[in-house]
């Protein structure tokens, strides 16, 4: 069929959490399953996720205990993607706007409130409001570096979509001058990390993702075959509005093993 010859020459998966493999506590139907399948037929593969509130052993944890057996090794987070952002500007001074588990992970730099080389954001959910985004500003107009986890719009939970931190983002660009540097989906240098860990070129990888402009656009971009799940965030109005056109459109994860033929 069409859909096995678009695979032909993957050799690796680059693939969403948060929408393709669960939402929430939920499980996507047939998820586990998908991935013990893609395993069989020997596919490299990589957990990507600009999930900003819990740190990679947490993540890894809450992975387990929906089931799915997949090692810290494995799994590339945008909070990962900072840490090793800011640890090549030596030991700047930081300003972290981030859910309390993600801290931990950033405990080795700096830390200030009046004075910051860097402004970290990440999600802090109903910590949001004007005191937090005008410290912030103020450091920034001061001249601090202004870095977010990612920039996404809204995202997929159990009572429904919900507004992300892009909002917040764009606000402080707009309020400061400044650009965010971005570190998680849809950033080329987030998915160049990723292809370097799973050791192979864009060319022989896919990214299978529920979000039309991070996951398909972003990896376009650098080369991906883009893979979209109608699971998660997928809302068909959007991806009609949108000019980025996936590579390949199934039903969820739980169908991709079927097209990738007999296993090894």
């Amino acid at each position: 069929m069409a859909e096995m010859k678009k695979l032909e020459k993957i050799q690796g998966f680059l693939i969403d959490l948060d929408g393709v493999l669960y939402v929430g506590d939920q499980v996507i139907e047939g998820a586990d399953r998908a991935i013990s399948a893609i395993r069989r037929h020997g596919y490299r593969l990589r957990f990507i996720t600009n999930t900003s509130t819990r740190s990679l052993a947490s993540l890894q944890k809450k992975l387990k205990g929906l089931g799915f057996d997949i090692p810290q090794s494995e799994i590339i987070s945008a909070p990962q993607a900072a840490l090793l952002y800011l640890k090549s500007k030596g030991n700047p001074v930081c300003h972290l706007l981030l859910a309390e588990d993600v801290q931990q992970d950033f405990a080795g730099f700096p830390q200030s409130q009046d004075k910051a080389d860097a402004v970290v954001i990440g999600d802090i959910g109903d910590a949001w409001n004007y005191t937090v985004l005008n410290r912030a500003f103020r450091l920034l107009f001061a001249g601090a570096e202004l870095i977010a986890m990612h920039k996404n719009r809204f995202w997929q939970t159990e009572s429904g979509l919900q507004m992300d931190i892009g909002g917040f983002v764009v606000a402080l660009e707009y309020a400061s001058g400044k650009q965010a540097k971005i570190m998680g989906k849809p950033s080329a240098d987030f998915f160049q990390m990723a292809l370097q860990d799973l050791g192979l070129p864009a060319t022989q990888v896919a990214i299978v993702g529920d979000d039309i402009e991070s996951d398909i656009g972003g990896g376009q971009r650098v080369g991906l075959m883009g893979i979209l799940v109608k699971t998660g965030k997928y809302r068909e109005s959007f991806v009609k509005a949108s000019k980025i056109q996936p590579d390949l459109v199934i039903a969820s994860i739980a169908d991709l093993p079927e097209l990738l033929g007999p296993t090894l």
